[in-house]
């Protein structure tokens, strides 16, 4: 009887865990430049969508840290999606290509595949392509950073109907970033894990670091980071003031304490406030309006 009794609590209980949403390859075909066929050659996102009741219709796609070396998937991707539902908007985490087996442009091509792929299936997933962005982390935050700075407006012309419509993103959120390789605070394992053999071509490092690459195009940014972050804040900080130069409209928060790689922050008794502030941001820049608005 009370194996039965136990069988069924477990049934029900996996009964009323959601499912892990299904993936959606980036390219259905195969990436460019692939090297194998194993997972790790297959960049992907995983679509969280908001409730019906509360969805906005504006979209971020989450690239999680990790020196593109490895991907923080749990607490700077899902959580982060699941976050973005809350307040109506439509998540899709990032799986891109990691050093050492991928270097640029692989990456870049990722990301901005992703922007792709979430603009051109707007209709099919009730979006505005015109309210899409990028959230990062870490590395995560260098690549929407890139993301950011980076862009073209499709090929017109593509047989692929993806490659047709636009990769710039709307807005860029950044999160403890990395964001120069070449200033004297450059986080270095990114560097070399994102460039390898060419981690000390300048040129390349230049073109790669988003604080020389702003213009009046570039995307509005919200940077959040801390004084006491093992990645310098001056990534942020040097961001924004390049930002305001070129009238980009942009935020910048710098908490005193907090340590690298704290995600949302919401166990920690001051940095469990920045969420709130990236919300108030997210509303002046439109995003939370619902589409009929």
């Amino acid at each position: 009887m009370m194996r039965l009794l136990v069988a069924t609590l477990l049934l029900c209980a996996a009964q009323d865990k959601p499912e892990k949403p299904a993936l959606e390859r980036l390219w259905s075909k195969g990436a460019p430049g692939a090297v194998g066929e194993e997972e790790v050659d297959k960049p992907s996102i995983t679509p969280f969508f908001a409730p019906a009741e509360k969805a906005t219709g504006a979209a971020c796609i989450v690239c999680p840290g990790g020196g593109y070396g490895a991907l923080m998937t749990s607490y700077e991707g899902d959580d982060v999606a699941q976050w973005l539902n809350g307040i109506g908007i439509h998540g899709f985490v990032l799986r891109y290509r990691l050093g050492p087996r991928y270097h640029h442009p692989s990456q870049m091509n990722d990301v901005q595949r992703a922007v792709r792929m979430v603009r051109a299936r707007a209709a099919e997933w009730k979006i505005d392509p015109a309210r899409i962005g990028v959230w990062g982390f870490s590395a995560g935050g260098h690549l929407a950073a890139t993301a950011a700075t980076h862009f073209d407006d499709g090929t017109s012309g593509a047989e692929d109907p993806v490659e047709r419509v636009s990769c710039r993103p709307d807005y860029a959120i950044l999160t403890y970033p990395v964001v120069s390789l070449v200033a004297p605070y450059v986080h270095m394992g990114s560097a070399k894990n994102l460039l390898g053999d060419k981690v000390n071509d300048v040129e390349l490092r230049v073109f790669l670091s988003p604080e020389k690459q702003v213009t009046a195009k570039t995307s509005p940014c919200f940077l959040m980071h801390s004084w006491e972050d093992g990645v310098s804040a001056e990534n942020s900080v040097d961001f924004f003031v390049a930002l305001k130069r070129a009238k980009v409209p942009a935020e910048l928060h710098v908490y005193e304490k907090g340590p690298h790689g704290y995600g949302l922050g919401l166990k920690d008794g001051v940095l469990k406030s920045w969420p709130e502030r990236l919300t108030d941001w997210l509303r002046v820049r439109g995003m939370l309006k619902a589409r009929n608005q």
